[in-house]
């Protein structure tokens, strides 16, 4: 039930963003009682929101949990998921290796492979069905005033002009808007001067649930399985051949990333579209002001390597939503900085261990010295051989590591007091 003291506000949580991590905090804080009010730039109807294509995403156990609880699992999963129940983890032209295998860990998978459009869908049509959402789109957010109580922001809708207040202001626009810079956040940003190319191809023999991730050269590629039997590819390039991998035909384009990947899946054929995106580490050095707090890839944008950048976004949206669930059923007030600080104290450690987690990783399969690359080959086979180095690298990169939301173990918030 929403506080009496914020009624004077247009909305109690105006959500910045409509994409899977706004989309996703969206359902989980509606059951609260709260008005919520996301303020997205695209058609959400239409599924004109650009990361509701047809790309791929590996969700981590723990994240499907969260979809679980959310109520849209089930959906993902009938329409454009596929479990990861083996991982194989390899350095190109080395002897390291490691395989995960879910029945090893008694879990029923490692992960899964999900459409992002299907996930688009499902999150969609459950906000619909929620009470207390109320979506403004297309529309964008130019600025947000701070103010003792509430913070006022200024949309633009339709080319015309309009304010609402809210009690807390939650940016998942994925930083791309320049918003977060005009707001005065401040961030590091290390350019890893690779890029990641996209598609899917079909291959001769089943992908038997396996998910792939061999450290090459130019980077790390990743072979996922998807639910239509094809894989997905996630190659690691650099700038200066990325023109030449796109301007490709597809017979050559098959035939590189056969030499890069090996037989293991049979012959690849039948190549998707190609699609590109720069690779980068993004910190902030503040994650919220004056009753703005960013999430997802607006606070904090990983490398692709171990698939972690999507689900730590919705580890925030667990985390965020308890805090705020806490908040309400104590009449505390969720906009303030205690609140926002106790929220931040929650999620620094496991922001701060993914983001050294993927950085190292690519620097370390990066250095050819002879000695670093014998250290890395021997630690793969560690994990390999050791059953509880293996158990303890899995639950991290599941996300069942440290103090877990109720919506990260499939639970519902509490409500009531």
């Amino acid at each position: 039930m929403s506080n009496p003291s914020q009624q004077h506000t247009d909305t109690d949580i105006l959500v910045i963003g409509g994409g899977l991590v706004g989309a996703s905090l969206a359902c989980a804080l509606a059951p609260l009682g709260l008005r919520i009010t996301v303020v997205e730039a695209f058609e959400l109807k239409t599924g004109g929101q650009p990361s509701y294509d047809d790309r791929t995403t590996a969700l981590a156990y723990g994240s499907r949990r969260i979809f679980d609880a959310l109520g849209v699992w089930p959906e993902i999963e009938q329409r454009g998921a596929c479990a990861i129940k083996h991982i194989h983890i390899s350095d190109k032209g080395q002897f390291g290796f490691a395989r995960l295998h879910a029945s090893e860990l008694d879990m029923d998978a490692l992960g899964y492979v999900a459409v992002n459009r299907v996930m688009g869908e499902a999150l969609y049509a459950r906000m619909q069905q929620l009470p207390g959402i109320d979506l403004v789109c297309p529309a964008t957010v130019e600025a947000v005033h701070k103010h003792a109580d509430h913070a006022l922001c200024d949309i633009m809708q339709d080319g015309k002009p309009k304010q609402l207040s809210a009690k807390l202001v939650v940016m998942a626009d994925g930083g791309r808007s320049g918003l977060r810079e005009a707001l005065g956040f401040e961030f590091t940003k290390k350019d890893y001067r690779q890029t990641a190319v996209i598609a899917s191809v079909a291959c001769s023999a089943p992908h038997n649930h396996t998910a792939y991730e061999r450290f090459t050269q130019t980077g790390p590629l990743a072979v996922l399985p998807l639910y239509n039997g094809r894989v997905g590819i996630v190659w690691t390039t650099t700038p200066e051949q990325l023109d030449t991998i796109l301007g490709w035909s597809d017979d050559t384009f098959i035939a590189e990333l056969q030499q890069r990947f090996g037989q293991r899946l049979g012959r690849f054929s039948e190549p998707g579209s190609r699609a590109s995106y720069p690779l980068y580490l993004t910190q902030l050095k503040q994650h919220y002001r004056d009753r703005v707090l960013l999430v997802g890839n607006a606070a904090h944008a990983v490398h692709p390597v171990g698939g972690q950048g999507f689900n730590l976004g919705l580890r925030d949206v667990a985390a965020l939503a308890e805090v705020i669930a806490d908040a309400v059923r104590h009449d505390r007030d969720y906009g303030s900085d205690a609140l926002l600080a106790e929220y931040m104290q929650w999620r620094e450690r496991d922001n701060k261990r993914v983001s050294q987690f993927t950085d190292s990783m690519i620097r370390i399969f990066a250095n050819d010295l002879p000695g670093l690359t014998f250290g890395r080959n021997l630690a793969l086979n560690i994990v390999d051989l050791l059953p509880p180095v293996k158990r303890a690298f899995t639950r991290r990169t599941s996300g069942l590591n440290g103090r877990l939301p109720r919506l990260s173990r499939g639970l519902p918030l509490r409500i009531k007091a």
